[in-house]
């Protein structure tokens, strides 16, 4: 990673209303949504729930492993790292 500078996805609120914000960086598409067992929104384990698919392919989105995070930030950061990950795999 040397020389490399690395940018931090930047998460925007996706719909108004909703606990969902997004971010798209190197031809990927990462989402967190805040999950509670009951009430309004999406359910599930309370949390902060990040997931990952390609940009460009009608592919279904991935859980990041960890998910659900306790904090908004701990999802950011997941994400972050996977980002890093996918593009090590990518041939340059």
């Amino acid at each position: 990673m040397r020389g490399r500078i690395l940018m931090s996805l930047l998460f925007h609120r996706a719909v108004e209303d909703m606990e969902i914000w997004s971010a798209a960086g190197d031809g990927f598409s990462f989402v967190i949504t805040y999950e509670t067992p009951a009430g309004a929104g999406f359910h599930g384990r309370a949390g902060y729930v990040a997931s990952w698919r390609p940009l460009y392919r009608g592919n279904g989105a991935i859980k990041i492993g960890g998910s659900a995070f306790s904090t908004f930030a701990e999802a950011e950061k997941a994400c972050n790292t996977m980002l890093e990950y996918l593009k090590g795999l990518s041939p340059n």
